[in-house]
């Protein structure tokens, strides 16, 4: 067991983020900190620091029972970290999962057949007098 270790080594091997590199990343993009302060990824963690890591919507916070930078199995890690999230964090993450929206960026491509039914049901031929019974010849 080593007295310290890096952040994204500790980041991955506590299986908080799925490679070392999106680790290194959210380090850098300021997502990761320790007692308010960004860290770098080359950052030296010890035991007992408290870890928060922004995964919108929602910031988890982890208590560091042991620095590893090998990966362990899911089933040892209790003995890597605590989580001390607090529990009003998962009251807003089951908030935003209630409310259904879906987060989609302008321009991300074509809507979904959920969201093309959900519009042709809002935008009702009928409602604008659109008929396909209908002449459309005015000479007649």
């Amino acid at each position: 067991m080593a007295d310290t270790a890096r952040i994204d080594k500790w980041l991955w091997a506590a299986r908080v983020y799925k490679t070392r590199s999106l680790a290194a990343n959210a380090c850098k993009n300021g997502r990761v900190t320790i007692e308010g302060v960004n860290v770098k990824p080359s950052h030296m963690i010890k035991r007992g620091e408290v870890i928060s890591v922004k995964k919108p919507p929602i910031t988890y916070s982890y208590m560091v029972l042991d620095c590893i930078e090998q990966r362990v199995g899911a089933k040892l890690l209790p003995d890597v970290y605590k989580n001390v999230t607090d529990p009003k964090q998962y009251e807003l993450l089951e908030m935003s999962r209630i409310s259904g929206f879906v987060d989609r960026a302008r321009g991300t491509g074509r809507p979904t057949k959920k969201e093309r039914r959900a519009l042709d049901s809002f935008v009702d031929p009928a409602m604008f007098g659109w008929d396909d019974d209908e002449n459309w010849d005015d000479d007649e």
